[in-house]
């Protein structure tokens, strides 16, 4: 999917997954954050995480995300709150992103695990910027139930992308990271999530009926809602994870060859 659609589809949201900020305080909340917490945040999309958790705990974050639209909003809303001096942001491709501030608290990536080539290697990325006693906060889809072939087609999600939530566990384990909490979407926050982009794809149709990505604009409201409708409330969950490295991670010059071989 392009960018600039989920720039248009996205543009009334805050939050660019299916969460609510019930869910959002209550993750933070979870994961035990409070004064001077330092989170980094890839794909941070508009940093609403890192503003809401700055505002009620106090935290400090820096968001990475690869869209100026996404970081403008971004930036704005951190104004908006007073937030300008704990919380920032910066363009860039978190798949390539290699800080120089390193031990952070927390190092989050909710719903972007392309970033890293899938979960495996996103958490080998995340985990160079973590303290060794610090948290990964990833959030990532999963099957409720074993899907038709013809879902993956809609969804464009290979087989093998994403499994169900205990063979998702398998997968943390196997990354040599420990699941401490979690907290998962439902169908209500799918639903404010999808059809809200509906509305306002709506509406932007509606104000640009001559623009020539108004074609690709209509296909992409027609698909989502036939996707989420079939396949999505049945078959798709959405959740984030919480987790603790149980083994060292690799050398960083280890892992700074493969961030260049990509």
């Amino acid at each position: 999917m392009s960018l600039w659609l989920h720039e248009i589809s996205e543009s009334e949201h805050r939050i660019l997954n299916p969460f609510t900020d019930e869910k959002l305080m209550l993750l933070g909340a979870l994961s035990r954050v409070g004064p001077h917490t330092r989170i980094l945040d890839l794909a941070c999309g508009k940093g609403e995480m890192l503003c809401r958790w700055a505002q009620e705990y106090g935290s400090v974050g820096h968001g990475v995300d690869i869209s100026e639209v996404f970081l403008a909003a971004a930036r704005a809303r951190a104004a908006q709150l007073g937030l300008a001096d704990r919380v920032t942001f910066e363009h860039g491709d978190a798949g390539r992103y290699l800080s120089e501030a390193f031990g952070y608290d927390i190092v989050s990536c909710l719903g972007a695990t392309w970033v890293g080539g899938g979960l495996a290697g996103t958490i080998r990325l995340m985990r160079r910027a973590v303290k060794p006693d610090g948290l990964l906060v990833i959030g990532e889809p999963f099957w409720l139930d074993q899907p038709p072939s013809e879902a993956y087609e809609a969804f464009g999600f290979g087989p093998d992308d994403f499994v169900s939530l205990a063979a998702t566990l398998d997968r943390f384990e196997a990354s040599g990271v420990d699941l401490v909490e979690m907290v998962l979407a439902d169908g209500d926050s799918w639903d404010r999530y999808v059809a809200g982009q509906w509305w306002t794809l709506t509406e932007w149709l509606r104000a640009h009926p001559n623009n020539p990505r108004a074609a690709a604009v209509l296909q992409f409201r027609e698909d989502s809602r036939r996707s989420h409708l079939t396949y999505g409330r049945r078959y798709l969950g959405w959740g984030v994870f919480v987790l603790r490295p149980t083994r060292p991670s690799p050398p960083i010059a280890t892992l700074i060859d493969r961030v260049q071989a990509r």
